[in-house]
C-alpha cells in the first residue's frame, strides 16, 4: 500500500486517515494539521521524508500564478528545502482538474447568465482563467480575501496586471498574513455580505468560503475542493442551491486538492509530472465534479 500524507498549517481538529484504491493500487491517505506552528509544520516534513511515497502542502501554497508567471512563497520553500521525498501544494490539479472541471459543468451551469466570484484567482488560477473564459460577469476577491481591501476585481486582466505587481513582495513576506492557518480556519469572520448577496457561482478555496462567507446563501452554487461533513451540513442550512468538489469523495468527505495530486504522484512514480501526465490519468481514472443537490 502506497503512502501519501499531507502536512497542513491548518488546525489538527481537521485531522483524518483513509483509504481508497486508484488505477489498481491501494493507497493510505493521511492529513496531519499543524494548527499554524510553522516550526513544526516544517519539521513534519523532514520527519516523514523517505518514509511515505509523496508528501501535499496543505492550508498553504507554495505557489501563486498571475497570468504566465508563478511566484514562490520564500516562507513555505524553506520549510521543505532538502526534502527528498516529492512534495506538491495542489498546484498541478489546479491547472487541470479546475479548469477542466468548467468545461464539465457547462453541461449544467449556464455561465453567461451566471453572476460568478472567484474568491482568489491567484490560488485557483486555472479556474479563474476558464471562468474568465466562459463568464462575462466574473468578481475577483483577491484584495478583499487575501488583503482586506474593499476593492473587486472586474476583471481578470486586473488579477494579472496587479499580481505582477503585488506578488514579488508578498509571497516574501510571512504566509499567515494573507491564509488562515491554525485556529483561524475553524472561525467565521463574514465580510462583504453585499459582494456575496450579488454573486449566484462562488468558486475558490473551500476555507476562504467558508471563513468569509455570509450565514445565508440562498439559491446559490459553489464549486470548491475539499469539504467535510459539518461543511455541507453548513452549506445546506445555509440554503446552498448546489455544491460541487472538484476531488472524489472518500469516506463520505473530499481531501484536499495537494492530497490527491500527491497520490497521483505516487502513482506515476515521478517527482515532476507534466499537464499532459494530470490530464492523462484523469482521463483514465474517468473523473467527473462530485454534485450535491440541496
Amino acid at each position: 500500500m502506497k503512502r501519501v500524507v499531507s502536512v497542513s498549517l491548518g488546525s489538527s481538529q481537521r485531522n483524518k486517515k483513509s483509504t481508497f484504491r486508484l488505477l489498481g493500487e491501494e493507497f493510505e491517505l493521511e492529513r496531519i494539521g499543524t494548527d499554524g506552528d510553522m516550526k513544526r509544520f516544517a519539521a513534519m516534513f523532514h520527519e516523514l521524508d523517505g518514509k511515505v511515497d509523496a508528501m501535499g502542502i496543505g492550508g498553504a501554497d507554495l505557489y501563486v500564478v498571475a497570468g504566465d508567471r508563478k511566484y514562490t512563497f520564500r516562507e513555505i520553500a524553506k520549510c521543505v528545502e532538502g526534502v527528498r521525498t516529492p512534495i506538491v501544494d495542489g498546484s498541478g490539479l489546479k491547472h487541470t482538474l479546475e479548469r477542466k472541471a468548467i468545461e464539465v459543468l457547462q453541461e449544467v451551469v449556464d455561465f453567461p447568465k451566471e453572476k460568478a466570484l472567484v474568491v482568489s484567482a491567484v490560488d485557483r488560477y486555472g479556474m479563474a482563467q476558464a471562468i474568465d473564459a466562459v463568464c462575462p460577469n466574473v468578481v475577483y476577491g483577491d484584495l478583499m480575501f487575501g488583503i482586506g481591501l474593499p476593492i473587486p476585481l472586474r476583471s481578470y486582466k486586473s488579477v494579472e496586471r496587479l499580481g505582477k505587481l503585488l506578488l514579488p513582495i508578498i509571497t516574501q513576506l510571512p504566509f499567515k498574513w494573507f491564509y488562515p492557518t491554525g485556529e483561524k480556519q475553524e472561525k467565521r469572520t463574514p465580510k462583504f455580505s453585499k459582494l456575496w448577496a450579488e454573486r449566484t457561482f462562488i468558486g475558490g478555496d473551500s476555507l476562504i468560503i467558508l471563513r468569509f462567507a455570509p450565514d445565508r446563501l440562498d439559491g446559490k452554487t459553489i464549486l470548491t475542493q475539499s469539504v467535510r461533513a459539518k461543511d455541507i451540513e453548513f452549506f445546506r442550512s445555509a440554503g446552498l442551491k448546489r455544491l460541487i468538489t472538484t476531488t472524489p469523495v472518500i469516506g463520505g468527505e473530499t481531501f484536499a486538492t495537494n492530497v490527491m495530486e500527491a497520490a497521483l504522484v505516487a502513482h506515476l512514480g515521478k517527482p515532476n509530472p507534466t499537464e499532459d501526465d494530470y490530464r492523462e490519468i484523469l482521463a483514465k481514472i474517468g473523473w467527473m465534479p462530485d454534485m450535491i443537490e440541496f
